[in-house]
């Protein structure tokens, strides 16, 4: 049951950032400190990428992993309390993903999903940090289209 009101809980959904969140601030810092240059949330492509990288031809989002239903995580449950709303919800999101997945393809643009809770794990472990990094350098020259670190 929650123990917040009508006005509390509002209040609290409405604070949730977009743009500028922790993930993204770090995913930013990090890129930038190994040399990267980038554009941040790019209003000129699909789904308006958190980070647009134009010399690698490759749109990064940071998704979080509740708001993007991030199947197997742990940072993902579906709410206890109006749960056709949040289902309806997380159902619009999954579909926008989709379509902006596959606007991003037609484009011949790259599209890298890095989700909240990698993130959270690079900010504890330095190995699995340069893990993950390698791997965002490697998708970045790659012919991959798709990659979810």
């Amino acid at each position: 049951m929650d123990t917040l009101t009508k006005e509390e809980r509002h209040k609290n959904m409405a604070a949730i950032k977009s743009k500028n969140t922790g993930p993204e601030i770090f995913i930013r810092k990090l890129l930038f400190s190994n040399g990267y240059r980038y554009r941040k949330n790019y209003k000129k492509l699909p789904g308006h990428p958190d980070i647009w990288m134009a010399r690698y031809k490759t749109a990064i989002f940071i998704n979080g992993c509740f708001w993007h239903a991030h199947s197997g995580c742990s940072g993902f449950k579906v709410p206890k309390s109006n749960i056709e709303f949040w289902k309806n919800k997380l159902d619009q999101n999954i579909n926008r993903d989709k379509k902006i997945k596959m606007q991003l393809c037609q484009l011949g643009i790259k599209e890298l999903i890095i989700w909240e809770c990698t993130v959270r794990k690079m900010k504890k472990d330095h190995s699995f940090l340069n893990e993950k990094l390698a791997s965002i350098k490697a998708f970045l020259v790659s012919d991959e289209a798709y990659r979810e670190i």
